[in-house]
């Protein structure tokens, strides 16, 4: 394919014989020993995204209106370079990135994306690339070294051994900068750990851990000082020179890093203002009118210059058009076919080991997948203590005091109400101390999603890791628990009920902590989160049995008392409790105690019961029993289910609640803008 070169004064004028746009095109006839030294590309023309957004009535006709993220983008991006993204907020920065890295659905971007003249397939990108988000999303009780350890157990492929893994972490921590910082924790607000444009690092250096040949970065030195922000493009650089793409989006580059970079794209409103080198930034301003002085920082008389023109009623209208007949003197570049550059990329020691044929979705089975992330929750956990032995404290704070005010219950009259009391408080109790979980789960997701978002493991892989390592804590709550309460307060069946009452409070707390994780899935912030749990589980102990017997209970509420997580387990420690044929709660006088003759002599009592024996034709002492167990439980409406039946169904609520964690985590993670 002919091209027609114009130079003028150093700067050039390229346009291509056969598109005049000024795209780069690659010849694929060539020789593979006959390649470059770079020989990726990835092109992309005429990239479009709009978005509906809603107006303050939209009742009204007309309330949506389209608003256009990307009018149009072209450019390229080489191996060995980075191609930076600049503009003001709003200008599309983030939304270009978020298209090249296939974020956006296929629906709705136009136009095309390319790497060497071939669409490369959703599942062969997200093996040969790495996105890194804006936001640092770390465990932080793990050390740099162990987070890059644990990414190359996830990522790089299950025919690597331990040792050869061990020396890819060690090389990444060499060419991050990391040496110094290896040994030392993430750290977070309460635990000091890495400096802030360390943690970017370590982020970045988790994402390319298996050496991807393109690496998207959504404004990687954001919040960061300027040395800081130097050295994550110094590190990039590095990375680049490896042989990988290196796109990022950046506010406005410092003058040091403006000499790192190879490539720049200026958005403003989504459109292109300017693409091309860096060093061309001089020559491309002064020919449209606006010569950038001497001593000025070039990209930000750029980008003051464009938001004057877009404070202006033309906008940067002009300066789009200059753009347009004004492109960088670009060689010819050969490309080879995908596969052969991917080969290439691997004999010079690139460690992507795949094809666009056969692309392994997961670097790991199925069960070595969960002993990585049990291990690495375990590990995160135990370097936490405090957490965990504050919710053990408050749990056998509470069980004392339960213990202390409902100390040796009798079997009277009394004692019936005393014990509903407990067990109600008990059950709710057992729920909302699962609450407190919800920031750690919270936190989890976003990481979660960062790390499934290019197939790290799967999602089923995560949920059942999450359920197993929440388990081993809420056994020892419930030990704790029912050790402190059972024999204290003295409640029935003696060991066989101790063991009873045991897994009843294990499956509230399991009940309860999937129910917390299920919200914590689709619930997006914790402020929400907490008000939603607590209300939610409020209407389940208003409904569980408690405060309104089943049989009193409207009918058209009867649906949500069979929906209560909180019924089952408080039915079931009733059973446990007053399911006894030989057990007595009422014997003689007390059958007085809850009318007004409460307080008359012991012996008035006696007559009157004798009186009640003559009129009756029935043999009535102080030792005639009147209320059972069994009647206990007939008043409170439970006679549908056994005690065992209600365990089963606490548990079964509790895998529900992770099945329903599942699918949250598959239709709410999906990573890509509609």
């Amino acid at each position: 394919m002919s091209r027609i070169i114009a130079e003028n004064n150093g700067g050039g004028h390229v346009l291509d014989a056969a598109t005049g746009d000024g795209t780069p095109v690659c010849e694929t006839s060539v020789d593979v020993a006959k390649l470059p030294s770079m020989p990726f590309l990835l092109s992309f023309n005429h990239l479009t995204y709009s978005v509906k957004v809603g107006r303050k009535m939209p009742l009204f006709p007309g309330g949506d209106r389209t608003k256009t993220l990307l009018n149009g983008i072209s450019g390229v991006a080489r191996d060995g370079e980075i191609l930076a993204v600049l503009g003001a907020s709003g200008s599309g920065k983030s939304t270009l990135i978020d298209a090249l890295a296939n974020r956006i659905s296929k629906g709705s971007l136009k136009g095309n994306i390319t790497l060497n003249d071939e669409v490369v397939e959703s599942r062969v990108l997200k093996s040969i690339s790495a996105y890194v988000m804006q936001h640092d999303l770390l465990f932080p009780m793990l050390t740099v070294e162990e987070t890059l350890m644990f990414a190359a157990e996830f990522r790089l492929p299950r025919t690597m051994s331990k040792s050869k893994r061990r020396t890819r972490v060690q090389a990444l921590i060499d060419q991050l900068g990391l040496r110094n910082a290896a040994e030392t924790i993430i750290g977070d607000e309460g635990h000091r750990g890495v400096s802030g444009g360390e943690r970017r690092r370590v982020s970045i250096g988790i994402d390319i851990i298996h050496d991807p040949i393109i690496l998207f970065l959504d404004e990687p030195t954001s919040g960061l000082d300027s040395t800081s922000a130097f050295m994550i493009v110094k590190a990039l650089q590095r990375i680049a020179q490896s042989g990988s793409i290196v796109i990022m989006s950046i506010h406005q580059p410092s003058y040091r890093i403006l000499d790192l970079l190879d490539r720049l794209i200026i958005l403003s409103t989504g459109q292109t203002v300017y693409t091309g080198l860096p060093t061309n930034l001089s020559l491309y301003f002064s020919e449209f009118g606006y010569p950038i002085p001497e001593m000025e920082n070039k990209t930000e008389f750029a980008l003051d210059l464009i938001w004057e023109l877009e404070g202006s009623p033309e906008g940067t209208k002009s300066l789009i058009e200059f753009n347009k007949k004004w492109q960088s003197k670009e060689p010819v570049r050969l490309c080879s076919s995908l596969k052969e550059a991917i080969s290439v990329s691997i004999s010079k020691g690139k460690l992507v080991s795949t094809s666009t044929a056969m692309v392994p979705r997961f670097a790991n089975s199925f069960w070595k997948e969960i002993l990585v992330l049990s291990n690495r929750s375990i590990l995160n956990s135990r370097r936490m203590p405090e957490l965990f032995v504050t919710r053990l404290v408050a749990v056998s704070v509470t069980g004392f005091i339960l213990a202390t005010m409902f100390w040796q219950l009798d079997n009277s009259p009394k004692g019936i109400q005393e014990r509903l009391g407990f067990f109600a408080f008990t059950m709710s109790t057992t729920f909302y101390a699962c609450t407190d979980t919800l920031p750690v789960l919270l936190h989890e997701r976003y990481i979660f999603m960062r790390e499934t978002s290019y197939n790290s493991y799967k999602r089923s892989s995560y949920v059942i890791s999450n359920a197993l390592v929440a388990l081993l804590g809420l056994i020892i709550l419930s030990f704790a628990f029912t050790t402190i309460t059972f024999w204290a307060i003295g409640l029935n069946g003696e060991f066989s009920g101790f063991l009873y009452y045991f897994l009843i409070i294990l499956a509230s707390f399991w009940s309860g902590s999937s129910l917390v994780t299920f919200l914590s899935g689709i619930i997006p912030h914790l402020m929400l989160g907490y008000p939603i749990v607590v209300a939610i589980l409020a209407c389940f102990l208003l409904f569980s049995g408690f405060f309104i017997n089943r049989d009193r209970i409207p009918t058209y509420w009867i649906w949500f008392h069979y929906l209560s997580v909180i019924k089952y387990p408080y039915e079931a420690v009733l059973q446990n409790e007053f399911n006894n044929p030989t057990e007595c709660f009422m014997r003689g006088i007390q059958l007085f105690d809850h009318t007004p003759l409460v307080t008359i002599p012991n012996a008035m009592k006696v007559r009157l019961l004798q009186s009640f024996s003559d009129e009756l034709g029935t043999k009535i002492t102080s030792s005639t029993c009147f209320l059972r167990g069994v009647d206990i439980l007939r008043n409170q409406g439970i006679t549908d289910l056994s005690k065992w039946d209600c365990l089963f169904i606490t548990l079964a609520w509790g895998f529900f609640f992770r099945i329903l964690f599942y699918f949250s985590l598959l239709f709410g993670s999906k990573n890509k803008r509609t």
